[in-house]
């Protein structure tokens, strides 16, 4: 069943989930720049995880574009935005655990090595 094209989303839920929507893209951005400054060494397999965490946070950011326009207050619109930062959320989530798993292999590597 489809939601009437006019139906409005209640602004105060609205305003929560803009809220949420720009703290987790917030920490995306904030793994992003703390792995960019990390000490191990970038490989070229690194751009399997670098790939799928920009993806993801650009379609945070066009989430949270749709939601700060004045027509996110019709539901369907409200859902596509929603839908948008889940993919985003998603990808970018995939992309932080392979970063996180690649780092430490290669640590666990440089161990070998070293010890």
């Amino acid at each position: 069943m489809q939601p009437d094209p006019e139906e409005l989303v209640e602004t105060i839920f609205r305003n929560g989930t803009l809220t949420v929507v720009g703290i987790v893209l917030a920490f995306s951005l904030g793994f992003v720049s703390h792995w960019a400054g990390n000490p191990v060494p970038w490989q070229l397999y690194d751009g399997f995880a670098l790939a799928p965490i920009l993806i993801g946070i650009g379609l945070q950011v066009w989430a949270l574009a749709g939601l700060l326009n004045h027509n996110c207050l019709k539901r369907p619109v409200f859902e596509r935005a929603t839908r948008t930062f889940m993919r985003g959320l998603l990808l970018t989530s995939f992309g932080v655990a392979l970063a996180v798993t690649l780092d430490y292999l290669e640590v666990s590597k440089l161990a070998n090595i070293v010890g």
